[in-house]
């Protein structure tokens, strides 16, 4: 038993992933400052009655601004170039009071689903301008109370084809832009787009998370150069490629080589299952292929992998809640996960994603921020099984939201 005077919460009997036995959580000016079997202490406690504990989910790729356009277009889209375009036709119209509002609902489901910490990727062209740049830079000031938000500013419909982008980006950068995405496949010259991606990245210090590879022709791929770039930069640790769906269509063969070539080289991998198994496979009349990078064998390997939202409610995604928990369970389900590899879908969307998004002061540990969230459930493996609920969620050791558990009403009752 440990005594300190000095808690403000005690979280008291969580269940952490790992331990053998529930413990308790001091909490000192919004920080974890003791993990012990008891603590002995005059604080405000809250009894998390033996369930699990996790220090949030972390969705590394999302797309605020352009989440919750159902309704807006027709989304009988069969094709990543099709949902481009019709996107592409509603931006020119965003306000940035638009692009906020929408960007809230999503915010605030992904919050009461356990999300604490996201990087959503922020479209900037001379279309959009800065409006969904300035629209997500107030949502992660005005809910910074419940989620770490990280911006990745990126040019969706190309770079060196699209003259005043670049410019634009480099505002963004030079203003609260933390990330740097690109996104080859829409430009008429890739490689130099990549070329000036790195460069960016380099002169602004940050890190680079691209989308790649998003098709099922492994006849020809980007990877390569991505990789070649990330080497001759040394840029290993802080490169991220989203999709890479091509890589579901590798023999086992060349997929063995890719899968070194992308641990060597220091490259991460994030799977979008919604995304990704909606627009992959769609022209096939029968045996359709699934068009899903199977994370969780990567990282049996050594790359670093996360599963992530990517899109709720659009013409890529016409589905979704934020819930990474969710998205882990559907991941693990087409996956055709065995139950151990459980955990390790687990980590998909808490610990690997944190490594990807290089956070240091993530995890329940003494002297990192008091975010966690409560899981009713005991064992880690059934929170992919079953999906249990949330029950509560804790930013800086302030509560940021709760769930009563459901009612059965018996007859009689």
């Amino acid at each position: 038993m440990t005594t300190q005077s000095a808690f403000d919460l005690i979280f008291r009997n969580a269940v952490l992933r790992g331990a053998a036995s529930p413990v308790d959580i001091g909490v000192t000016r919004g920080r974890i400052t003791a993990i012990e079997p008891t603590l002995a202490c005059e604080a405000i406690e809250v009894n998390v009655g033996g369930r699990l504990a996790l220090p949030g989910f972390v969705d590394s790729h999302i797309h605020l601004d352009k989440a919750c356009l159902l309704g807006r277009c027709d989304h009988n889209h069969g094709s990543v170039s099709q949902a481009i375009r019709a996107v592409a036709g509603m931006k020119k119209d965003f306000t940035v009071e638009d692009v906020y509002a929408r960007g809230a609902r999503v915010l605030e489901r992904a919050i009461v689903h356990g999300t604490t910490r996201m990087r959503t990727h922020v479209e900037i062209d001379p279309r959009i301008g800065l409006r969904s740049f300035e629209a997500v830079k107030s949502l992660k000031r005005d809910y910074a109370w419940a989620i770490d938000l990280s911006l990745c500013v990126f040019p969706q419909e190309g770079l060196t084809n699209d003259p005043g982008s670049e410019g634009l980006l480099i505002q963004a950068l030079r203003d609260a832009g933390e990330v740097i995405g690109g996104c080859p496949y829409t430009d008429t010259d890739p490689n130099a787009h990549l070329a000036r991606i790195f460069d960016l990245a380099e002169a602004f210090d940050v890190d680079v998370d691209l989308h790649l590879d998003f098709d099922l022709d492994p006849s020809w791929w980007h990877l390569d150069e991505v990789c070649r770039q990330t080497e001759r930069r040394n840029y290993g640790g802080r490169v991220a490629i989203g999709h890479a769906t091509k890589l579901s269509a590798l023999p086992p063969e060349r997929l063995k080589a890719a899968t070194a070539q992308l641990a060597q080289a220091g490259v991460a991998v994030t799977v979008l299952p919604a995304t990704d198994l909606y627009l992959m496979g769609r022209e096939a009349t029968h045996n359709a292929p699934r068009g899903l990078t199977l994370a969780h064998k990567l990282a049996g390997e050594g790359v670093l992998c996360s599963v992530a939202t990517n899109n709720v409610l659009n013409p890529f995604t016409p589905f979704g809640d934020a819930s990474l928990l969710r998205m882990a369970n559907f991941y693990a389900n087409v996956a055709h996960a065995s139950v151990n590899d459980f955990d390790t879908c687990l980590d998909l969307v808490t610990e690997l994603p944190a490594r990807l998004m290089n956070l240091r002061d993530y995890g329940i540990k003494v002297g990192n921020p008091a975010d966690l969230v409560v899981l009713d459930t005991q064992d880690s493996r059934f929170a992919i099984a079953e999906l249990p609920d949330i029950v509560m969620g804790f930013k800086d050791g302030r509560q940021t939201f709760a769930r009563q558990r459901p009612t059965v009403f018996r007859p009689g009752s």
